[in-house]
């Protein structure tokens, strides 16, 4: 089954992290994605550039609609996502308390409904 670790956490502003702060956690991750991926778990992972920086787009009565900015104005936002491929819930939520963000934000784990790979749409296995 597939799952979405989806990674949200308050928005970081500029100076709320020092530069000496950043490298134990990159190297946590840098752990996490490699076991993930030793594993064969991993899919796919991204880590996002703040919602400040994000851009919506909207199709309504045939004229497309851009704005910069997140879709929602919000304390805590999506900030990454590792996709996995695993037996069943209790392994996806295994993976998600080792996952770094757990200390720091919330690890939500969404089950996938529908995967698009090798061509076309899977349903849950």
């Amino acid at each position: 089954m597939r799952f979405s670790l989806l990674i949200i956490k308050a928005e970081t502003r500029e100076g709320d992290i020092s530069e000496e702060e950043l490298p134990p956690f990159r190297e946590l991750f840098d752990a996490y994605a490699a076991s993930l991926q030793e594993s064969g778990a991993l899919v796919a992972a991204d880590i996002f550039r703040p919602a400040a920086e994000s851009t919506t787009v909207t199709l309504r009565g045939g004229s497309r609609e851009v704005r910069d900015g997140p879709f929602i104005d919000a304390v805590e936002s999506l900030s990454g996502c590792f996709v996995i491929d695993v037996p069943n819930r209790a392994v996806a939520l295994e993976w998600a308390e080792k996952c770094p963000a757990a200390l720091y934000g919330v690890v939500e784990v969404r089950p996938a409904a529908l995967s698009f790979h090798d061509g076309r749409w899977r349903g849950e296995s």
